[in-house]
């Protein structure tokens, strides 16, 4: 359903509405009376027959009573601020002539076993009603435009493009009450609370077609709907900015968010890699946060990735220099005729190089004419202005130069006036004038990245495949699957998944079972191997013996490997030759379905952890992109005289791997741990493959 009617409603009811000064219900009805909202307001509390002045309803049934000709679509949202344990009944009762609710109510998934089966009976309501439900356990919503505080939080935010969605409503009222100082203004302000129908998705759909929003900026501790989530956001993110801060990165802050509101945060390296896939600006941090949507809120999309950077202290021009590293945007490299104009103006000891250097005695006027040459500069796309107070430094004369190059310029333009008191009047006139300043130079460096790569992203022709399925491929698959399953086995043999693998274009070693190796040219040394679905970390339990001579030492080596794993299956495969070693499996995420992980594999690959990730359905672009600028880029780049390995191959490799996880989703788990790969002619080899269904 359409949720304009809940985020622009003509009439409201409050249930729960009370003139008690603390109560939830009272600080709504306030908000909602007194801060300027113009719609019909209707209180509903059994307990008073008036509150402020006006009529107070027993319930909501009885306004209907009370005016039964225009009964039909006569309140677009009610807000529940009542204990949990009534909230079903009342939305029940009432949901043929309201469809839209805020439920503030807590008691329900967050506090345990008993507020979850309260929660489903409430979505079961909700599904077979048609009703839009924003909660429960929420703080409520915000539309400055409309004067609409449809909240507990006090005041009203200054209207703005940027949205806010939070899943905290502590976090929100943090954020609106640090928005004053920070010049921070909103389209809406939305707590998502248990997000029990109204989730990221669904607030994403809506804000994407929001006139006056701008910029999404969202506070999430978990992500419902995974899979959903990524095809919605890689639509939007072509049109909007989403900026993200996403809690749980660790595993005791993993459990206490769902202790905190039954969400369940998933693996933080795949939500980064989600977010990437997505083209979602990842926050680490609350101040980051802030920083990015403030600059997206008043910057145009940056233009490309050179940046000049113009300071009256030589040691901030250092701290921002090195705030590029490992960056996409770079310091631009000034021509000669831009750094001849510079030195007409500039004392003798100034450096015309990039930081340009305006010395501790630079007036306005320096600065006025060092933007003016910059302006004539088309491949420079922003301009980073640092300031530092000193004794002879007129603050507000600049900040005025640089507001107005900011009103006749196509360039970005982001100030960095670091200081307290003396700077503090300056920086909020800057933002006054849509201006943005950074406390320090690396948030400023990060911010323009930031919006740098998604402004990449939103222009790139490069579009994620659809899932397209082998069908035929898929049924041989499910044959050989359904043959296991059969015979009561937990995992594919070695023979099996070499014959699955071929299948989406993966070269595995030869293997003989011990039965037929006989009157075999084995080509010695060789490798034997226990295959069982018993015993799947061969190395750790003595399952391989390696570098076989000949026919006696073989036959020995069976006879102690049958001692050691009797009535199991075992096999013989060529020695293989040296090459480097990498890992490909497939990780079944609970939120986002099947991720590919890769990097570097051998018995030390869980020790190691240096992988990536990748989110099908993979085009080539994305795992090409991954393969070049990942862990294991290295391989790929050549290095100490080696030859550069095929990233050709291992892309093509890693595009099959994506088709069999969205073609299979029956597989449990799966890994390739030796893949060998060649920086020679020789193709690429899995030694082990472990299908696990």
């Amino acid at each position: 359903m359409s949720l304009d009617k809940l985020f622009n409603p003509k009439s409201i009811a409050i249930v729960g509405a009370s003139s008690e000064e603390g109560k939830i219900g009272n600080v709504i009805a306030k908000n909602i009376l007194e801060l300027g909202y113009e719609g019909e307001v209707y209180l509903v509390n059994p307990k008073y027959g008036e509150i402020f002045g006006k009529k107070c309803y027993k319930n909501l049934a009885e306004i209907f009573e009370d005016k039964p000709a225009s009964s039909a679509g006569m309140i677009d949202l009610a807000i529940l601020a009542i204990p949990a344990k009534f909230v079903n009944q009342e939305i029940l009762n009432n949901s043929k002539n309201i469809k839209n609710y805020v439920v503030i109510s807590a008691g329900f998934s967050e506090i345990g076993e008993e507020g979850k089966k309260q929660e489903e009976e409430l979505k079961k309501i909700t599904k077979e009603n048609e009703l839009n439900i924003l909660g429960p356990n929420c703080l409520g919503f915000i539309i400055p435009s409309l004067k609409l505080n449809a909240s507990f939080a006090g005041g009203m935010p200054e209207a703005g493009n940027i949205a806010f969605v939070s899943q905290s409503g502590a976090l929100a009222v943090a954020i609106m009450d640090a928005a004053k100082k920070e010049g921070t203004k909103f389209s809406s302000i939305v707590s998502v609370g248990n997000k029990m129908q109204i989730a990221e998705t669904e607030m994403l759909e809506f804000l994407v077609q929001d006139e006056n929003t701008k910029v999404i900026g969202m506070y999430l501790e978990g992500i419902k709907e995974g899979e959903k989530f990524i095809e919605i956001a890689g639509k939007i993110t072509k049109i909007k900015p989403i900026v993200i801060l996403k809690a749980g990165k660790n595993e005791k802050t993993q459990k206490a968010i769902s202790s905190h509101t039954g969400a369940l945060a998933g693996d933080d390296e795949i939500v980064s890699a989600v977010f990437e896939k997505s083209g979602i600006i990842r926050a680490n941090n609350l101040e980051e946060f802030f920083a990015l949507l403030n600059f997206i809120s008043f910057s145009t999309a940056v233009p490309n990735q050179k940046v000049a950077v113009i300071t009256n202290a030589g040691g901030a021009g250092v701290l921002v220099s090195d705030a590029f590293s490992g960056k996409k945007i770079q310091l631009a490299d000034l021509e000669n005729e831009t750094k001849n104009k510079l030195r007409e103006f500039l004392p003798a000891e100034s450096s015309v190089e990039n930081p340009i250097d305006l010395l501790g005695d630079a007036r306005a006027d320096r600065y006025k004419k060092a933007l003016e040459i910059i302006s004539s500069v088309p491949e420079i796309g922003s301009v980073i202005c640092l300031l530092t107070p000193q004794e002879q430094t007129p603050v507000a004369e600049i900040a005025k130069e640089i507001i107005k190059f900011k009103d006749k310029t196509d360039k970005n333009i982001v100030t960095v006036f670091l200081g307290g008191e003396k700077v503090e009047k300056a920086i909020a006139k800057l933002k006054q004038n849509e201006v943005c300043n950074f406390s320090f130079p690396d948030l400023a460096v990060t911010a323009i990245d930031s919006y740098s790569q998604w402004n990449e992203f939103r222009v790139s022709k490069t579009k994620t495949p659809s899932q397209l399925i082998n069908e035929k491929r898929r049924t041989k698959v499910l044959e050989i699957i359904a043959k296991a399953k059969s015979e009561n086995r937990q995992a594919l043999y070695f023979g099996e998944s070499a014959e699955v693998m071929a299948m989406y274009g993966i070269n595995t070693v030869e293997s003989f079972e011990i039965e037929n190796y006989h009157g075999r040219n084995l080509g010695y040394p060789v490798v034997l191997k226990v295959d069982s679905d018993k015993v799947l970390h061969k190395t750790d339990k003595n399952g391989v013996m390696l570098n076989i001579e000949n026919e006696m030492k073989l036959s020995r080596a069976i006879s102690e490997m049958k001692t050691n794993f009797p009535e199991s299956h075992f096999i013989i495969q060529p020695m293989a030759k040296k090459g480097a070693e990498l890992i490909i499996g497939i990780k079944k995420d609970e939120i986002f379905g099947p991720v590919i992980v890769y990097g570097l594999g051998g018995i030390y690959a869980e020790f190691l952890k240096t992988v990536d990730y990748l989110v099908p359905p993979l085009s080539l672009g994305q795992v090409e992109k991954s393969l070049l600028s990942g862990k294991i880029k290295f391989l790929f780049q050549g290095v100490r005289g080696q030859k550069k390995y095929n990233a050709e191959e291992m892309t093509k490799i890693l595009i099959g791997i994506s088709s069999f996880s969205l073609e299979i989703p029956e597989i449990r788990e799966f890994d390739i741990n030796p893949l060998i790969v060649y920086n020679n002619s020789q193709e690429a080899v899995a030694v082990d493959v472990k299908i696990i269904i």
